[in-house]
């Protein structure tokens, strides 16, 4: 996998766009030649070239905090589950209020996934500073039945929330494996328990998308992928949220404006079947649209037949940036519009494919050799649509802190835990390709060639640090699935990865595995 140039300050595109100099397509404001195509051993001589975006003169994707879809509907605190609240209630009542760490991590890989790529948590980070409970919010949880009999001072408390933990996790864009955690919550029970729906929610969305992106990457071999699942996303603030997650796990930029706003992604998108519908003819909706945006032909061929639309596209004698195909035999469909272009003298023409495609189908496509330039890609990304959930959960393990900490651990069949607040170190060879993770005890050192995998990232209720810029993230992800093993990255059947326990974590998951059966009089 590539790292994609950095993008920019959002502004408005019709098609996406190279850098000059980068490859077949110009970039806005610049027109195409028309070039004769040369001949060799009876082939037109092209090299192609994945499209690219422009990389614009301003400033780089922003590293700006998080926004809330939600961020008008009260104060966040109701973005929870019932039960966290009489939970809450119930420590508050019986003064239960020691310092608990929990941990995020998902106990199984989706089908056909080697790894996850971490995302969601700069989110997170955003509703952890922000979470509190408005006077809309208390109002509407008075009428709970569940919540009437609770003391007024409770009352009080969730009018004062204020989030004032800490926080560790795995950057973006890190590969991750099963029962490694991911993030870290150490604050107050109450506290710490309030939050764990929403993030829950943020981390396991994200994840499974970007996760998705970088099969779908992988999969295009250097070629451009586009987020195009705004309309089959499950709802509009999904589709942002999928956009940003697209983003950090590798795709080059969306179509969803609101995202393009929101995080500085780069937007693409021309016209549908509906504009040349409504014109009188395909040819006059060619010309219509050039009037609109001249310097910015990518055309939509097949509304009637795809092989009269790339031949009416031509004979606009109009600099052409290139063509999509949204329907039928792609491959074939994609070799003969390329050699017409090339014969046409449009070899610096891209063809940009969507329609139903997902990282199986691209695969199949250009290993048949398919002259494709660019993917967009919808539904099975926005969705993940072959493995559409993580198994990510949100676990107590440790009650207390310094000399008063102790492991919790939960052991019910198939949902055991490990105790304790731990670190996950990863080890490297001299190469720098990652060959193994293990799982510690927070208090445990690395070896060497290995590299603590969690950081802090918030104490006290703040970050530590400014968030990263969007584009970081995706170059950090690029670079670091690029050094996984090859097996890792296949689509069906990866090969495993070796995630062990260190021996002290064993020692104390024995030890407490044995307090509970004492405990409960078990023998």
């Amino acid at each position: 996998m590539t790292t994609r140039p950095r993008a920019g300050k959002p502004r408005r595109r019709t098609a996406p766009a190279r850098k000059p100099g980068s490859g077949r397509s110009a970039a806005p404001g610049r027109r195409p030649t028309r070039r004769p195509a040369t001949r060799a051993r009876g082939r037109t001589e092209r090299r192609p070239q994945p499209l690219r975006p422009e990389a614009p003169a301003a400033r780089p994707v922003p590293a700006t905090r998080v926004p809330h879809p939600a961020a008008a509907e009260g104060g966040l605190g109701a973005w929870t589950d019932l039960y966290q609240l009489t939970m809450a209630a119930a420590y508050h009542v019986n003064r239960m209020a020691d310092t608990a760490t929990f941990e995020l991590f998902v106990r199984h890989l989706p089908p056909n996934r080697g790894f996850l790529v971490v995302a969601g948590i700069e989110e997170v980070l955003d509703f952890l500073e922000r979470v509190r409970f408005d006077e809309a919010d208390l109002e509407y949880l008075r009428t709970l039945p569940q919540l009437r009999g609770v003391p007024e001072d409770f009352w009080t408390y969730l009018a004062r929330f204020r989030f004032a933990g800490d926080v560790r996790a795995m950057p973006e864009g890190t590969p991750a494996f099963a029962n490694e955690p991911l993030l870290q919550i150490t604050a107050p029970l109450p506290e710490a328990q309030l939050v764990e729906t929403y993030v829950l929610a943020a981390v396991n969305f994200a994840t499974l998308i970007a996760s998705k992106a970088a099969r779908v990457v992988e999969a295009a071999a250097g070629r451009a992928v586009v987020d195009f699942g705004f309309r089959r996303a499950h709802g509009p603030h999904a589709a942002v949220a999928a956009a940003r997650a697209a983003y950090v796990g590798g795709c080059v930029g969306t179509s969803n404006v609101e995202a393009g706003r929101r995080y500085g992604l780069p937007v693409f998108g021309t016209a549908s079947h509906a504009f040349v519908m409504a014109c009188p003819s395909e040819t006059e909706a060619f010309q219509r649209y050039h009037k609109a945006f001249p310097g910015e032909m990518l055309l939509l061929i097949d509304t009637y037949d795809t092989l009269q639309g790339v031949k009416r596209a031509i004979a606009l004698g109009d600099p052409l940036k290139g063509v999509r195909l949204d329907s039928g035999d792609l491959l074939a469909l994609s070799r003969e519009v390329r050699r017409m272009l090339d014969d046409a003298g449009y070899r610096d023409a891209n063809i940009v494919a969507s329609g139903d495609l997902d990282e199986f189908r691209i695969a199949e496509l250009l290993e048949a050799g398919a002259p494709i330039d660019t993917f967009g890609v919808g539904t099975a990304l926005v969705t993940s649509r072959d493995a559409p959930a993580l198994e990510g959960v949100y676990k107590l393990v440790e009650l207390g802190e310094g000399t008063h900490a102790q492991g919790r651990i939960k052991t019910s069949s198939g949902k055991e835990t490990l105790p304790g607040r731990k670190q996950v170190f990863r080890a490297y060879d001299a190469g720098g390709r990652p060959v193994g993770d293990r799982i510690a005890r927070i208090t445990e050192l690395p070896r060497p060639g290995e590299q603590p995998l969690l950081q802090p990232v918030m104490r006290a209720g703040r970050r530590v640090a400014p968030p990263q810029p969007l584009d970081r993230l995706r170059a950090h992800a690029a670079e670091a699935i690029r050094r996984l093993p090859e097996g890792l990255r296949r689509l069906q059947d990866p090969a495993p990865y070796p995630v062990t326990v260190s021996e002290a974590l064993r020692r104390l998951t024995d030890e407490l595995r044995r307090e509970i059966r004492n405990a409960e009089g078990c023998p």
